[in-house]
């Protein structure tokens, strides 16, 4: 025991964390602890074959190692510890720290160890008569026996209970970060040995048709424990290799390793490996190490040549090992998950539940199995993030309906995975080893290979809100038709008939009462402004009844009558001063209600009976003293009305939660991004970083220089690839606006893109031209270039599926915009390209960046639509009336019908008009009262200007009317006159006729006109040559 190092610090840290536990249950009624007032640990004599329970746990735990024939007496006060004179030197140091410990030295005087033990015993009394014992401990030996003896006689008030749950909870569950790595390199090392060594030597096997007994598989696997020259250079299934400080001196098998085939299977690995003969059937491995005292086990079932029936229980099994992976959660109570699992398999397969095991799995940690935490339909115990648990989910002795052979006639399913419990989803040391079917299937029989099954079509993924039938291949405008479809058109406009009345509806039911007062203008209230709050706080200058313009507390101190008077700023319209000879005016004008000098400085009148001071006037000789406070005045106006729309602008502004960083294991990162909106400083690129509950854009500049999106504030994440783009782009469309950078930016788009080009070099000059013809290197720059961009797009849509996976409970999915429906437009200064997602109209290319949520908008409306104009107009109303509406100005006319088509899919009520409407004021009209604007028809009055419209231009076009006697006049006058007449109008109508079938096509008519416009030039140049000669 020379090489005994105790970590000091750790012994403090953990026995601290344990009583604090227990005085904590004390307070707390005493749930846990059971009220216990000391608590015993015994170690007996050395064990042949030694097992892990939660005595000598409790000795590495604390120490790190076992000492046997060692007793641990805890108090709250202290920590008594009886053994030998060798284990006690190394227990010397952990004197003198925050909690006390006492060691008493047992030696080779029988009378005084007697002694040591009567002292235990009487401490064991003073603390109380309630003593915690492990129940299923089985220590040994003449010093447990000895203590066992004066314990009955010393201590027959003493009343034991079980405090197994107890050191659970407080100490061996929760594991710290130490424990949690020991845990992981165990978990790496199991998975280095399934996968891929065992499954190498079986593939072996199996290929060449060997006769290889289960033993000889397994002690091949035990003898790679000691071969230092494999662990340094075995390769993990995810090409990943064991940390560079993993040593194999400090791993141990605690169970296993086992193989079974051939219809004999023990799911709980007890038995060891038998002597048959490896069956090519249903094959199961598996193995539990324990790396630096910590433990972790792995089991996964092989299906060589598997008929369908096994297919389908494995998939099964496997859909039941994830359900239970994904419910395990903190704060999840343990026979909840065990009770869903078995519901899983109530409702796909009832036949298979008597199969199914009684535990789907136990804690694991420095125990290998902690009973206390058995995952069963009975236990009640609570997860906690940061637990370690051991999952087997598996089926027992299934009959096989197709047996190929006797050895096949049942078979077992199971997979076993370590894991650790966090808040959102359990995190799977061994998930490296595969578990999916295709991974666990083998197959030698080639007459037994299955037809593949037809794929199915793949959907658009992009494709949700629009419909698939609108994206075909013709909808670029150059290809599309200029004619509209009139059914199709019927059709677009009785579903827009049925939007309109569904909207009306859902508003008489959001609205069923009146909301005059709710939905109303703001009411306006008279503010009041508390400058002092005691007198005692006034500037000592007061006294000297003088001006004073306090900046610190807003205010201006005026004397009037013979005492100081405070006005705060607030209620100060302006100052001014004017010279009158030789005396100087102070004017101050204060705000006050009836002035009518706009919204802005409108106040109500609380008290109609009241009087108000409008202004008051002040004279003095000394000039450059009122210019001074005039101008102290007017620059604290503007100071104090500028942080008032500071603060009115940052009242949405929410404060995030602290983003949880990954500590165990490096974050998932995509380098050299730009973020929009940029930071402060030098524009450098920076990387993101994916953590536990949101991404982290870190700039290299500084470490304060970053932002954090949680997951939870994440509305829309958008995914643009660099096609058509300069740029490639993925997009965060917030819930919550955030505040960005140093200068204290307020942004609700976070945007992180790389640029796809790069810088263009002219290569006329150099040295390749002399020996190379052609455009060869010109296609190989095409060539790079694409590549290069598709790289690009590959890179940035695998990172935003990555976020989308990591916040996949809050339900983030990837968007991604469809070009193919997208049309120019100007919502804000420029004209851009606007583009319609699944969920979103989006615009992200170029700021201010567009993103209109689809299911924000009440209704759409197309202003400026009408013959003649080249462009019209998209106006979005939001659900909330509160929210000015979206304008996209400057549409193509020719986009009009992609447009509506794009909306009617959509499910989006839109209407069209002629002219631009004064929304603000539209909008005040609704939020006045909202029922009454629903009662009134609600949007119809938008569709009704425009059916006036189409009624107008059908009466313009009907105008002329004329009744059956004008008819007969108009006949009767119309013989009388000459035949000439009827028969040149007879030819007119026969020419507009011809004309009208045979007109002339644009194309022919332009040539015309280029064709007289050159005549005309020659003509011109003929009469200018003709003056030069004169």
């Amino acid at each position: 025991m020379a090489d005994i190092k105790i970590d000091a610090k750790l012994f403090q840290e953990r026995i601290n964390h344990f009583i604090t536990s227990w005085k904590n249950d004390k307070r707390a009624g005493d749930q846990v602890f059971a009220g216990v007032s000391s608590i015993l640990v015994m170690m007996g004599k050395v064990e042949e074959n030694p097992e892990f329970h939660k005595n000598n746990a409790m000795h590495f735990w604390l120490l790190g190692y076992e000492f046997p024939t060692t007793l641990m007496l805890f108090t709250l006060d202290c920590l008594y510890v009886v053994t030998t004179a060798k284990k006690a030197k190394h227990l010397e140091q952990l004197k003198g720290g925050r909690f006390p410990i006492e060691v008493l030295v047992r030696g080779k005087d029988a009378g005084e160890n007697e002694k040591l033990f009567l002292k235990i015993a009487d401490a064991v009394n003073e603390a109380g008569n309630k003593v915690g014992v492990i129940a299923k401990d089985t220590s040994k030996g003449p010093f447990v026996d000895e203590w066992r003896k004066i314990f009955g006689d010393k201590c027959k008030d003493a009343e034991e209970t079980d405090i197994s749950t107890a050191l659970s909870t407080a100490a061996f569950s929760v594991k710290d970060e130490t424990e949690l790595r020991a845990m992981r390199t165990a978990s790496k090392a199991c998975v280095a040995l399934m996968n891929p060594y065992f499954l190498d030597e079986m593939s072996d096997v199996l290929d060449q048709e060997k006769k290889v007994k289960h033993s000889v598989l397994a002690n091949k696997m035990d003898s790679k424990l000691d071969d230092n020259k494999w662990w340094k250079s075995v390769e993990l299934p995810n090409k990943q290799k064991l940390p560079s400080d993993f040593d194999p001196a400090h791993l141990d098998w605690y169970l296993g390793p086992s193989v079974q085939s051939g219809g004999k299977y023990d799911l709980k690995f007890h038995s060891e490996s038998t002597n048959d003969n490896l069956h090519a059937g249903i094959i199961i491995a598996g193995m539990g190490l324990r790396y630096k005292s910590y433990s972790s086990a792995i089991a996964r079932t092989f299906l060589v040549d598997p008929n369908k029936s096994q297919e389908s229980n494995y998939k099964l099994l496997f859909a039941v090992h994830n359900l239970i992976l994904k419910e395990i959660r903190d704060g999840v109570t343990v026979s909840d998950v065990y009770k869903k699992a078995v519901g899983l398999i109530k409702s796909k397969k009832p036949e298979l539940e008597k199969h199914f095991l009684k535990n789907v799995g136990a804690g694991i940690g420095i125990e290998s199995k902690d009973t206390t935490l058995l995952l069963s339909a009975k236990n009640s115990r609570t997860l906690k993030d940061g637990m370690t648990l051991c999952i087997t989910t598996g089926f027992q002795d299934i009959e096989n309906p197709q047996p190929q052979d006797k050895l096949s006639k049942t078979y077992s399913l199971v997979i076993t995975d370590t894991i650790r419990v966090t808040p959102t989803e359990a995190v799977v040391f061994t998930g490296d080893a595969p578990t999916e079917l295709d991974a666990t299937s083998f197959f030698f029989k080639d007459e037994e290979d299955e037809k593949p099954t037809p794929k199915k079509e793949k959907k658009d993924s992009r494709v949700g809100a629009v419909a698939t039938k609108n994206i075909t291949n013709t909808r670029l405008r150059s290809e599309r038709t200029t004619q509209v479809d009139d059914e199709h058109d019927k059709k677009r406009r009785d579903h827009q008939k049925e939007l309109a009345s569904k909207k009306q509806k859902e508003g008489m039911a959001r609205f069923s009462e009146s909301t005059s007062e709710k939905n109303g203008a703001e009411v306006k209230k008279f503010k009041k402004f508390e400058s002092y709050k005691r007198d005692n706080q006034f500037p000592s200058k007061v006294k000297n009844l003088e001006i004073i313009v306090d900046q610190k507390n807003l205010t201006v101190i005026l004397p009037v009558m013979g005492r100081p008077v405070p006005f705060h700023i607030h209620t100060i319209k302006n100052a001014s001063k004017n010279d009158e000879g030789e005396w100087s005016f102070l004017r101050i004008n204060f705000l006050s209600p009836g002035q009518g000098v706009g919204r802005k400085d409108d106040q109500p009148f609380e008290d109609a009976s009241a009087q108000f001071v409008r202004s008051l006037t002040f004279r003095s000789l000394d000039g450059d003293r009122y210019e001074e406070i005039a101008t102290q005045i007017s620059n604290m106006k503007k100071e104090a009305t500028k942080k008032e729309q500071a603060k009115k602008e940052m009242e949405d502004v929410v404060e995030q939660d602290k983003l949880v960083e990954i500590r165990n294991r490096r974050p998932a990162v995509l380098d050299n991004v730009f973020i929009r909106p940029a930071m402060e400083g030098k524009r450098v690129p920076g990387k993101i970083e994916i953590h536990q509950n949101g991404i982290r854009y870190q700039s290299p500049l500084s470490s304060q220089q970053r932002v954090d999106v949680l997951f939870s504030n994440i509305r829309h994440l958008f995914f643009q690839p660099c096609a058509h783009e300069l740029i490639v782009i993925i997009h965060i469309h917030l819930k919550d606006p955030i505040l960005l950078g140093g200068k204290n930016k307020k942004t609700k788009d976070v945007q992180f893109y790389r640029e796809a080009t790069d810088i263009q070099f002219d290569e006329t000059g150099n040295r390749k031209r002399k020996y190379r013809y052609g455009d060869e290197d010109e296609f190989e720059a095409e060539q790079e270039e694409r590549r290069r961009r598709a790289e690009l797009d590959r890179l940035f849509q695998n990172f935003a599926t990555k976020i989308a996976e990591a916040g996949k409970s809050e339900s983030i999915e990837v968007d991604m915009p469809i070009r193919e429906l997208g049309f120019n437009g100007v919502p804000f200064r420029s004209n851009v390209y606007v583009q319609p997602t699944t969920d979103c109209l989006i615009q992200v290319t170029e700021p201010p960046f567009l993103v209109v949520t689809l299911d924000d908008i009440e209704v759409a409306h197309l202003e400026r639509v009408q013959f003649g104009l080249k462009n019209f107009d998209l106006v979005f109303v939001f659900k909330d009336f509160t929210r000015a509406p979206a304008h996209i100005n400057t549409i193509p006319v020719e986009s009009l019908e992609d447009v509506k088509e794009w909306l009617d899919s959509s499910d989006i009520s839109f209407t069209e008009g002629p002219l631009n409407l004064n929304w603000p004021t539209i909008m005040k009209t609704v939020t006045a009262d909202t029922h009454q604007f629903f009662l009134d028809g609600g949007w119809s009055f938008l569709a009704n200007d425009s059916d006036d419209e189409e009624e107008e231009e059908e009466e313009e076009e009907s105008a002329f009317e004329i009744s059956e006697e004008e008819l007969d006049e108009a006949s009767e006058s119309s013989e009388e006159d000459s035949d000439f007449d009827s028969n040149a109008s007879a030819e007119a109508s026969e020419e507009g006729s011809d004309e009208d079938d045979e007109g002339e096509d644009w194309d022919e008519l332009e040539k015309k006109a280029k064709r007289k416009d050159r005549e005309s030039g020659m003509e011109e140049e003929d009469r200018k040559s003709k003056k030069r000669r004169h």
